[in-house]
């Protein structure tokens, strides 16, 4: 009895121990400079953003982000980097719709969009606008749905290549109007962009801080926003839910993870600082002139919503038949 004693002990003693050792770590937590890896190139939208909450972050836990871009294969390199760090609280992702949500439906990923992290929390949402060329004789969603059914597959519609975001949002839209339309991949947001302005192209699921500015010259028109509510920044342009497509609703997310393993209190403590920067006005009001939301969440809201975001692109890409270039 007293050697199985003795057995039962020293595990239990062992446990003591180890639990000590994890919550000291994690009350000690940061004791030096945190990376924030951005899975894209500099100067993007999601650089803006991680370089704001890598500045806030610093101030809140007394210790310096850094911002360091690792751009490659459509995010998936810089997001792979962070599901192979150590899981200590010092290397962050800033989390984005592509790799986590829509690149996994295409290829296989070097991780798991779900199981690889500790997804910390919500940080933004932003929408697209849905544009045509002024020679399409269409004003509003219902008229150009009428016209590709009247005329199958004469309209053309201008994305920034196979699998992207644009692609995909245009996609959803054409399987739930049931049109068809014609896909013309370009090598990029900005030379697909470029291709409606000239007539090359006759739509397109644009940025809505790139194209309003195009729609109120009349260089392009718009026919509905991809926000639950219309935009402040174009009052007049009805949402698609509004135009007879609720359940069409692309969206980019951005938001912060972290290494699967992570210690509950670090990711605690990551996601209470993200949820008071998000509800700051300062915050909500950068990322309104951005044409984003500013939405947080805790950390089992962040990975729901990234598993149903998932789920809806896989079933997209499978419906539509889409390969990645």
């Amino acid at each position: 009895m007293r050697g199985q004693a003795s057995r039962i002990v020293f595990p239990i003693a062992g446990w003591l121990v180890v639990a000590a050792f994890t919550f000291a770590h994690a009350q000690d937590y940061p004791i030096k400079p945190i990376r924030l890896i951005v899975p894209a190139a500099p100067g993007g939208g999601n650089d803006a953003i991680a370089r704001v909450v890598a500045q806030n972050l610093s101030t809140a836990l007394g210790q310096p982000v850094v911002v360091e871009n690792r751009g490659g294969a459509g995010g998936n390199v810089g997001t792979d980097a962070v599901a192979k760090a150590a899981p200590d609280g010092y290397t962050l992702l800033l989390a984005f719709s592509g790799p986590l949500a829509m690149t996994p439906g295409l290829a296989k990923v070097p991780y798991d969009p779900i199981n690889s992290f500790a997804h910390v929390g919500l940080l933004a949402k932003g929408y697209q606008i849905l544009v045509v060329h002024p020679s399409l004789p269409v004003r509003t969603v219902q008229e150009l749905v009428a016209l590709a059914k009247a005329k199958p597959g004469t309209i053309n519609y201008a994305t920034a290549g196979s699998g992207t975001p644009l692609h995909l949002a245009a996609e959803l839209f054409r399987l739930a109007a049931g049109i068809e339309i014609v896909h013309i991949p370009y090598k990029g947001s900005s030379p697909a962009a470029t291709a409606v302005l000239a007539g090359d192209a006759q739509m397109i699921f644009g940025g809505l801080v790139s194209s309003l500015p195009h729609v109120k010259t009349g260089r392009l028109r718009a026919l509905a926003v991809t926000s639950p509510r219309r935009e402040p920044q174009a009052p007049d342009v009805p949402t698609l839910a509004e135009s007879g497509f609720p359940n069409v609703d692309p969206v980019s997310w951005y938001g912060i993870s972290a290494p699967a393993g992570t210690l509950a209190p670090i990711v605690d403590r990551l996601s209470s600082e993200l949820r008071r920067l998000v509800a700051s006005k300062e915050y909500r009001e950068l990322l309104a002139g951005q044409a984003q939301e500013a939405v947080g969440s805790t950390p089992a809201e962040f990975r729901a919503f990234i598993a149903a975001d998932l789920q809806k692109w896989t079933r997209v890409i499978r419906e539509a038949g889409i390969k990645a270039d």
